[in-house]
């Protein structure tokens, strides 16, 4: 990062009452031990509450390694949006964390998404007591993550493309693992 950046530590989220949520997990690296250890980079890392943390986000991202071990190449951009506080005046606590993945089958290359490729959304609060909600509860649309967040995610894909996948939400309700 620029010089100008604030470096942020573990020490940052001490007595924060945050978890140190990672985007990427490290249990997604676990092949490649330099990849595993770059998830730890606190770039990698947001505030996410215990309750999001350990339970819907971590089941989705169990859900999607399932997935990669019944075939499919699993690939998955995340972030977070909103301002609910900042620890240590230093790093923002997000309202939301959103997860977009999409399944092809192995060895096809994200060349290949065409309007049958399955893509999950999810658009998650950061909030406390939601230990018992199934990460399905929070699909969306990844045009709607576009509208939240500025970000035009696939921009490369032709125009009619985008405007039928962005505006669908994943129809499976596959309960996860």
């Amino acid at each position: 990062l620029p010089d100008n950046f604030q470096r942020i530590g573990y020490y940052d989220y001490s007595g924060s009452g945050y978890d140190r949520g990672h985007m990427v997990p490290s249990a997604d690296r676990f092949a490649d031990a330099k990849l595993n250890e770059e998830t730890f980079m606190m770039t990698n890392i947001v505030p996410q509450t215990g309750a999001l943390n350990q339970f819907p986000w971590e089941k989705l991202e169990s859900y999607s390694r399932s997935q990669a071990w019944r075939g499919y190449d699993v690939y998955t951009i995340a972030g977070v949006y909103g301002e609910k506080g900042v620890l240590k005046g230093k790093v923002t606590v997000p309202t939301n964390c959103w997860k977009i993945i999409v399944f092809l089958p192995r060895g096809f290359t994200v060349d290949k998404i065409d309007q049958r490729t399955r893509i999950i959304a999810v658009d998650m609060p950061n909030v406390d007591s939601i230990e018992n909600v199934p990460w399905e509860r929070y699909k969306t649309t990844v045009r709607s993550i576009e509208e939240k967040t500025g970000f035009d995610i696939f921009s490369l894909l032709p125009r009619e493309l985008q405007d039928q996948i962005e505006t669908r939400v994943d129809p499976n309700m596959l309960h996860s693992p």
